[in-house]
C-alpha cells in the first residue's frame, strides 16, 4: 500500500494485480481459481501469458489481501503491482484511452478487460510506465480512474 494512502485513509487507492508464476501443467489455473474461490475471493480480472515452460497468470480480485495470504500461504511466486483502471461506457472509448496515453507519450505494457463490470460498466486494467501521469491524463479526458475500492464486493 502507498504511503500516501496510509496517510490519507480513505483516499484513492490503485488497482493491485498479482502475476503468479506457474509451472505450465494441467489444472494449476483451476487450482488458484479454486484456492481463491473457496475463501471468497473473486477474480474480477484475468489475464494469462503463456510459454512453452510456464505462464504468467495476472489477477485483479476484490480482496488483495486475502490473495496475498492465500498466496503465501500455499506458496505461490508471484509479483504484486499497481495499475490504472479505467472504466468505458462502450468499447468506443477504448480508442480514447490509447489515443490520450499516446498524446502524452506514455508507454503501454499491456492491458486486458475486466470480467465483472465495475459500477456497472466496462473496465480495462493497464499497465503503464507512469501511472500517476496515465491517470491525469485519461482524467482530463473526461475518462474514469476507477480504484481498488470500486472493485471491492
Amino acid at each position: 500500500m502507498s504511503a500516501e494512502v496510509m496517510r490519507n485513509p480513505g483516499a484513492f487507492e490503485p488497482i493491485i494485480q498479482f502475476s503468479i508464476h506457474a509451472d505450465n501443467k494441467v489444472g494449476r489455473l483451476n487450482e488458484i481459481i479454486g484456492l481463491l474461490s473457496v475463501h471468497e475471493v473473486h477474480i474480477m480480472a484475468l489475464s494469462i501469458l503463456d510459454t512453452t515452460d510456464s505462464s504468467i497468470i495476472r489477477l485483479i480480485v476484490d480482496y488483495p489481501s486475502e490473495a496475498q495470504k492465500l498466496l503465501i500461504e500455499h506458496q505461490f511466486s508471484y509479483v504484486q503491482s499497481e495499475l490504472i483502471a479505467v472504466e468505458l461506457l462502450d468499447e468506443s472509448q477504448v480508442r480514447t484511452v490509447t489515443s490520450a496515453l499516446v498524446q502524452a507519450e506514455i508507454n503501454i505494457h499491456y492491458i486486458y478487460p475486466f470480467l465483472v463490470r465495475p459500477n456497472g460498466r466496462y473496465a480495462l486494467a493497464i499497465s503503464l510506465e507512469d501511472n500517476e501521469l496515465a491517470a491525469d491524463t485519461l482524467k482530463r479526458h473526461q475518462l474514469n480512474i476507477i480504484g481498488q475500492d470500486d472493485v471491492t464486493r
